[in-house]
């Protein structure tokens, strides 16, 4: 446990096994609710404006209920390839889809993060730049068969088959195309504790 957020309750409202695990790591002591949220946004917003948008929208139902030692962490990620958003797959066909557009192909991974205090409120993203080998619908076929991505933004986990026989190159972190840049995530939010700490003095 780090110690300097010991006044304070974290929550993570998050359904991602990933996310929980990635803050389990960071050695956090938090809580999860997992909530349902509408995981649609503005046609004008583009890739970062996008994520952001999500991320804050899924902390609204807490700004009234917010208690003064609580944090709420929430995040979105989405896919950004030839300037359209790939959220999760509806289905079988929709993640092969997706798929084959990123196959042999350059994407953006952006994760928009917001923590919420009762103080404070503090809103950021981070993009990753991936590019994938070109994959053949047998390929493709084998990935979703066996490792089903429908619940994966962009159809697909970094860390799983396709990840290891298939990325060319990643530029940026790792972590935040599994699903959480948690660099960026302890760094803000060690931020935000010492902003509330000073308030409070």
């Amino acid at each position: 446990m780090i110690t300097i957020f010991d006044k304070y309750r974290i929550i993570l409202a998050s359904r991602s096994p990933r996310r929980q695990q990635l803050l389990r790591d960071l050695g956090l002591t938090f809580d999860v609710v997992e909530m349902d949220y509408d995981e649609t946004f503005p046609d004008n917003l583009q890739g970062k404006e996008a994520a952001i948008y999500l991320a804050k929208g899924k902390s609204s139902s807490f700004r009234k209920t917010i208690a003064d030692n609580e944090i709420v962490i929430t995040a979105d990620t989405i896919v950004w390839c030839n300037n359209r958003a790939f959220g999760k797959p509806t289905d079988y066909h929709d993640a092969r889809h997706m798929i084959r557009e990123l196959s042999g192909n350059t994407h953006e991974v952006i994760t928009g993060v917001n923590l919420l205090s009762s103080e404070k409120e503090v809103a950021f993203c981070e993009s990753t730049k991936v590019t994938f080998e070109k994959l053949s619908d047998k390929e493709i076929d084998f990935y979703i068969n066996k490792f089903k991505p429908f619940d994966k933004a962009g159809a697909y986990g970094i860390q799983e088959w396709i990840g290891i026989a298939a990325c060319r190159s990643i530029e940026g972190s790792y972590f935040n195309v599994v699903g959480l840049p948690v660099q960026r995530v302890y760094a803000e939010l060690r931020n935000l504790v010492r902003q509330l700490e000073n308030i409070k003095k």
